[in-house]
């Protein structure tokens, strides 16, 4: 065994979003979340999350998201199983709509409330610190039909209710917190990052960026709101991330390249940063973007920056300005295939050295420590007659790319955390499957909601037990 390449208070773990596991959709005064209202892939899933005044209309034979895989009523077992690989901490997300169930509501909901208390409770019984995120693609669904989202500028105020709520309540148990999931995603899935239907809008690229600068807002002021409640607090955002190459050395190639990355590092710019990017003003005045910005946004913003960042990671992208050039499928972000890497079985291609550059490219911009809240592979798992999963092909893509954070830390990344996506199987949350598997704890329910929801270890349980266990030394 070699010597660990991570410092030893690092926090291994996995991440869960509310949405994608705990069911339990209309129970305890819950309101209707955004995919309580979404199909599953056989009714047309992804064309009702980009109409989803569509999905409000119709009825469906089946909703994946209602009862999910049942954490609401199966956590217990669910963090012990977690403890029993020896996780550090757990990522996990609150419910809007459980707590507030219109999202402008005059009283939270104490059913919702003291759901979360119990599981703090149990991950603290463990010794696992909780990973909270505030909204992860959650925006409760009357907010949508109220106010069309965060298009509305009320929305600051009714999440910083929210998040006060949460912030007073959980003092004492959660010291992390994420304000938004992936906020770069409002671009590409404004449903789920927006709670927002911008089909018939004139300028939809105004709304987007516009409700951005309200996410935006919302986060500083939070953060704020945090460190007056509890100075230990400590706030970060989160990115979907993976550095974008350019597919050759032509010079319109790179500057294509360099364009999309910034894409997503505009949010991080202004939270890590604490103001828009030089880059933004040209972007706005070539798209008719015209944002309103309120009095005292911009010093809140440049007073009240994160305390690190987290990001998402599961590929890299390719892009090139040649018309010739045709884009991969099963990727939310628009790439080429690199002929240079593997593809998942969903066509995410696999790059762990574009792992290490994507970490290696956010501290330098940065320089705030970093967490990485996700990073997985989905793919089909085979339940063999023993009973057994033995699913070498996620532990090698894992083993690949802990190598590669582990590199990245040597290059001098102030890294905090690692916690892998779907360390418990759930419903894929774009296409509503659950035959896309993440975890190391396989689920007993298929793509139609049948099955038991038994749980039970796979290979890759005991291998990352060992990981944690080794703080990363051990990867055979």
């Amino acid at each position: 065994m070699t010597k660990s390449n991570f410092p030893e208070n690092f926090l291994w773990g996995g991440a869960v979003a509310a949405n994608q596991c705990e069911g339990a959709y209309d129970v305890d005064g819950k309101g209707l979340s955004p995919v309580d209202i979404l199909p599953d892939a056989h009714h047309g899933r992804w064309e009702a999350l980009m109409n989803p005044k569509d999905a409000l209309t119709k009825t469906y034979d089946f909703y994946p998201s209602h009862e999910s895989i049942d954490f609401y009523h199966r956590f217990k077992e669910d963090i012990a199983l977690m403890a029993e690989m020896g996780f550090k901490t757990f990522r996990t997300s609150i419910c809007w709509a459980r707590i507030f169930p219109n999202g402008d509501d005059a009283e939270p909901n104490e059913a919702g409330l003291k759901f979360y208390d119990d599981l703090f409770d149990e991950c603290l019984k463990y010794g696992i610190e909780p990973l909270v995120t505030i909204q992860h693609f959650d925006t409760p669904v009357a907010l949508m039909t109220k106010y069309n989202g965060w298009e509305d500028r009320r929305l600051i105020d009714l999440y910083l209710n929210y998040a006060e709520i949460l912030f007073k309540r959980y003092r004492d148990k959660v010291k992390y917190w994420l304000t938004f999931n992936e906020i770069n995603m409002i671009l590409h899935i404004p449903f789920f990052g927006g709670g927002m239907d911008l089909n018939g809008k004139d300028n939809p690229e105004q709304i987007k960026y516009q409700a951005a600068h309200h996410q935006l807002v919302a986060s500083a002021k939070a953060t704020k709101l945090a460190h007056e409640i509890n100075p230990d607090f400590k706030v970060g955002c989160m990115l979907a991330a993976g550095e974008t190459y350019p597919k050759t050395c032509r010079p319109e190639d790179v500057w294509a390249a360099l364009q999309a990355n910034r894409e997503g590092y505009f949010f991080i710019d202004v939270q890590a940063r604490g103001e828009y990017p030089s880059y933004s003003r040209r972007f706005f005045k070539e798209h008719g973007i015209e944002l309103d910005i309120a009095d005292g946004d911009l010093d809140i913003l440049k007073k009240h920056t994160v305390d690190f960042i987290s990001f998402s990671y599961y590929s890299t992208r390719l892009v090139s300005t040649s018309e010739d050039d045709k884009q991969t499928e099963g990727n939310v972000f628009a790439t080429l295939k690199n002929p240079y890497l593997k593809a998942s079985e969903w066509g995410w291609q696999i790059d762990p050295l574009g792992f290490r550059t994507t970490m290696n490219a956010l501290y330098d911009r940065y320089q705030k420590p970093l967490f990485v809240v996700e990073n997985g592979l989905g793919a089909v798992d085979t339940v063999e007659a023993d009973g057994s999963i033995q699913d070498d092909y996620r532990i090698d893509y894992l083993r690949e790319h802990i190598q590669a954070m582990g590199e990245a830390v040597q290059d001098g990344v102030e890294l905090w955390g690692y916690t892998t996506w779907g360390c418990i199987d759930l419903i894929s949350a774009s296409t509503g499957e659950m035959s896309k598997r993440y975890g190391f704890i396989y689920v007993d329910r298929d793509n139609d909601g049948n099955g038991t929801l038994n749980r039970s270890r796979k290979k890759s349980f005991d291998w990352y037990k060992k990981v944690i266990a080794t703080n990363g030394a051990d990867l055979a």
